[in-house]
């Protein structure tokens, strides 16, 4: 196979494929001109370029940096801002621009650090797939469930437990809504559907009535009237999942196991 970087002259052009959480993404290249590479379509920002890359062999988690110029249409800098972008698939590879479906060179792959901007730009870091060999490879013990509210080890169906709303007003991450939620939707979570953070999320902390606060301060004012959806939360203690959920079975954790205090115990203590 030849490689394309072979010869006295090279047509070599960058390409970025960045898939955002939420689903949507985008297709850049370093070159002048649009290209097409299985499928996708990959519009030319010549201001996109990796700031530094770090490999090496062996297993060792490698890093990078990113940065840009905000000449793309959709990289607009109020996503960017409101982190939508945190945390996307990145794809950096190198292809042949004369012959775009021929072989390609894959230089990094990760997940997109947070975002920050400085004027007309922006910088993030990269982190490389290699990341998730730091993971423990056994989960610590621990009194409270580990899985996440609904998932594939939890279980627990989550139809009908969801609601609609409207803010009726907000001050420093305390909506008022204009429904009443009870108990069962503290620790629960929060997502805007409409305005500046729509598609954003949030956990809720403490219900009152008609009134929630969130635990993370939206990015972006939330207008009144704007239309969030509440789902309801768990405390991840076995006597909630128990009395509540009737989920014994599948609880991730060890209620039942002695802690460390059992060491300083002694006779007539």
């Amino acid at each position: 196979m030849t490689n394309i970087a072979d010869g006295e002259l090279t047509s070599i052009a960058l390409c970025w494929r960045v898939e955002r959480a939420d689903g949507a993404g985008i297709g850049l290249t370093s070159h002048d001109r649009a290209l097409g590479k299985d499928g996708v379509g990959y519009e030319p920002t010549p201001g996109m370029m990796p700031a530094a890359i770090t490999r090496g062999l062996g297993l060792e988690p490698h890093s990078s940096e990113i940065s840009g110029v905000l000449s793309s249409d959709a990289l607009e800098e109020q996503d960017l801002a409101l982190g939508r972008w945190d945390g996307a698939r990145v794809r950096l590879f190198a292809i042949d621009w004369e012959a775009p479906a021929d072989q390609q060179i894959d230089l990094l792959g990760g997940d997109l650090g947070e975002v920050s901007i400085d004027g007309n730009g922006f910088s993030a870091a990269l982190a490389g797939s290699a990341v998730t060999l730091d993971a423990p490879i056994c989960p610590s013990t621990s009194p409270h469930c580990r899985a996440e509210f609904g998932d594939k080890r939890c279980r627990v169906d989550l139809a009908g437990r969801s609601l609609t709303a409207n803010v009726v007003s907000s001050n420093d991450g305390e909506l008022t809504l204009d429904v009443a939620i009870d108990e069962r939707f503290l620790l629960g979570r929060l997502r805007y559907m409409s305005g500046e953070n729509g598609g954003r999320s949030t956990v809720i902390i403490a219900v009152d009535a008609t009134i929630i606060r969130v635990r993370d301060l939206p990015r972006a004012p939330v207008e009144d009237g704007c239309r969030i959806e509440l789902r309801e939360g768990c405390d991840k203690t076995f006597q909630t999942c128990v009395d509540r959920f009737a989920n014994a079975v599948n609880f991730r954790g060890e209620p039942h196991l002695p802690g460390t205090d059992l060491l300083t115990r002694y006779p007539g203590a």
